[in-house]
Parts: C-alpha cells; sequence; structure tokens
C-alpha cells in the first residue's frame, strides 16, 4: 500500500490507529496527499503543572500532522523517520480553548528528505503552535 493508502485505511477502521492516537484521544484524521489534520479536545489529563496543555501534547499533535503528511507521499515500500522537530508556542491551550486541530502539509519531498510544516489552530481558529520537521525517507 501506498503512505496515503495507508493513512486513509487507518481513518476508515480498515487497519488499527497507531497506538498514540487512542493514548491521547486523537480524532478526525484525514487528509490527502501531501497534507494530514488531526484533532484533539483538551481534558484536564492533557494538563501541566501550571494549568493548560503540555507542550508535549501540542509537540506530539504537530509532530503527528506533519509526519503523516510526509507519510502521505511515500511509495509502497517506502519508510520515514522524524529527523528533527521545531515547535513555537505562540499561546496557552487549555479545555476552554475548544477543539484542537492541527494542519500538516509537506513543503519539500525529494527523494531521501522531507521538509514539512504543522499549524496547531484552537476552536476559535487561532493559531496555538507551529513546527516544522525533516524526514528521512528509505526504502
Amino acid at each position: 500500500m501506498s503512505g496515503l493508502d495507508q493513512l486513509m485505511a487507518m481513518r476508515d477502521g480498515l487497519l488499527p490507529p497507531a497506538p498514540i492516537a487512542e493514548t491521547l484521544g486523537m480524532v478526525n484524521f484525514d487528509g490527502e496527499h501531501g497534507s494530514i489534520s488531526v484533532e484533539l479536545d483538551p481534558e484536564l489529563r492533557h494538563y501541566n503543572p501550571l494549568g493548560t496543555v503540555h507542550g508535549g501534547v501540542i509537540s506530539t499533535l504537530l509532530d503527528t500532522a506533519a509526519g503523516c503528511s510526509v507519510h502521505s507521499t511515500l511509495a509502497a515500500g517506502e519508510g520515514y523517520t522524524s529527523l528533527d522537530l521545531t515547535v513555537k508556542f505562540l499561546r496557552p491551550a487549555t479545555v476552554d480553548s475548544g477543539r484542537l486541530r492541527a494542519v500538516g502539509t509537506v513543503i519539500q519531498r525529494g527523494r531521501r528528505t522531507a521538509l514539512a510544516e504543522a499549524q496547531l489552530f484552537d476552536g476559535a481558529g487561532k493559531l496555538v503552535a507551529h513546527a516544522t520537521s525533516s524526514c528521512m525517507i528509505f526504502s
């Protein structure tokens, strides 16, 4: 299967979702070639000691959207791994922020590497965080 076919099979329940999606409560995983989105309703279990959604949860959403956008470009037999993830936190998220939506997009896809970005929006459409990720592609 191509990477996009794998991801859409997960979306449609034909393949099991990634365990991290179940652990955090990610929902509405969807997309197309080169762009993937995922959502999460913030809960108290996602909080840090300061009373906001933990940066690791935000980073995981951004990493999922960026990485899976690269995954969606893979041919059958190809794989990938993240080389780095750079996150900029712009505003806090809480249960009052509404559903968070991460949208990942491939910026450049080469034979051996890919560059992707992801943006995380709150329920009002405000940008909460932004990330860039480099991925290594292998067969």
